[in-house]
């Protein structure tokens, strides 16, 4: 082996195949394999091989340590010259073309089974939608139920009822932001539509504003508020505050939902979840804009309304947080694989291993 700069580097050019495209800013560091000719656009590194094999050298960029540096807003950044300045030791042509043909085979096999878990995450999202369904359905059948007019839901059970989520729930919006609020007194920590997610809530960033005295009742949540965002592609999201922090309170962007009959939130979340799923609030919006879910479109939509509801919803809640667990597992096996597939990488480049017996290195 010699050491040898590997790669010519452009920010922006056409690229050839057998090129490797290299993340500069955003996804910095990521390397794709060009298997057509294309365009690069300014935020990728076009790498070209010099000398060596184009598979080999997309994988040993892959493998390596890639120089970055940090650019006036702190933010990891990679520049062609760095690249272009990397040296590595790499074997004759025939090993590498032995190494990226090894490689090609085992990353495929790991590829094949990120594809199938893919195919279990679908699974449970569609058993997880058809269950919030038949939970909000009541199982009823045209047979025996209600119609509603909803192609989404169309039956319920006759005993059911049928009304405006107001007659219900007592929705509001949070309070706007701005630079005065951002800085001025009486500061307490509020929630914003990035802190909400489907059935969880993120505090891990939390911003804070002013809430004067007289701001206080009217903004704050408490244990057992649903909190819905506004607006954005998480349109629609809630989840049922857990009061891990107080006081907190919340802004504009979203809706704070509470309970003023027998009916629990959870009810109205999941009814979310599912509409949501079923495209009603892109349906009902201008979807060449940003979408939004006003309060007075959630305070008039119309829910059906079971006898039943803290028992349906404590049903559903438990299947709901199965299938989390299920998707925690499948997170943590995707993350394995890829730590997996990593280490393999580095060492079948790094020369760790015998590629021809595939014995030597150890991927624990």
């Amino acid at each position: 082996m010699g050491a040898t700069g590997i790669i010519g580097t452009t920010s922006q050019s056409n690229c050839d195949v057998g090129s490797s495209l290299i993340g500069r800013v955003g996804t910095v560091g990521q390397v794709n394999y060009v298997t057509q000719s294309c365009w690069a656009a300014d935020n990728v590194i076009v790498a070209t091989p010099k000398g060596i094999d184009s598979r080999y050298a997309y994988f040993l960029l892959s493998g390596i340590h890639l120089p970055g540096l940090a650019s006036s807003t702190a933010q990891p950044l990679l520049t062609a010259a760095a690249i272009g300045s990397v040296r590595v030791d790499v074997p004759t042509l025939e090993e590498q073309r032995r190494i990226a043909a090894f490689l090609d085979a085992e990353i495929s096999r790991w590829d094949e089974l990120a594809r199938v878990r893919t195919g279990h995450w679908a699974a449970l999202d569609e058993y997880e939608m058809a269950s919030i369904a038949d939970t909000l359905s009541g199982s009823a059948t045209m047979s025996n139920g209600r119609p509603t007019g909803w192609q989404w839901l169309p039956v319920v059970p006759a005993d059911w009822r049928i009304g405006p989520v107001y007659a219900y729930f007592e929705a509001q919006l949070g309070k706007m932001l701005n630079s005065d609020r951002a800085a001025g007194f009486d500061q307490a920590p509020y929630l914003r539509n990035a802190n909400v997610h489907w059935y969880q809530l993120d505090c891990s960033d939390m911003a804070t504003m002013s809430f004067p005295p007289e701001e206080r009742y009217r903004y704050r949540v408490e244990p057992g508020d649903l909190l819905v965002c506004e607006g954005g592609a998480g349109v629609a999201e809630a989840a049922v505050w857990d009061g891990r922090v107080e006081p907190c309170y919340f802004q504009k962007s979203l809706h704070r939902v509470r309970r003023n009959a027998d009916v629990p939130v959870e009810w109205l979340m999941y009814w979310l979840r599912l509409a949501k799923y079923c495209g009603v609030f892109e349906a009902d919006g201008n979807v060449a804009t940003i979408p939004h879910l006003t309060g007075e479109q959630l305070r008039r939509y119309r829910i059906p309304i079971p006898p039943d509801g803290e028992r349906r919803v404590a049903r559903l809640s438990r299947e709901v947080e199965q299938l989390s667990e299920l998707r925690g597992r499948i997170a943590q096996a995707d993350a394995l694989t890829a730590e997996r597939k990593q280490a393999l990488i580095v060492a079948a480049v790094t020369g760790q291993f015998d590629v021809t017996t595939g014995r030597g290195a150890d991927l624990s």
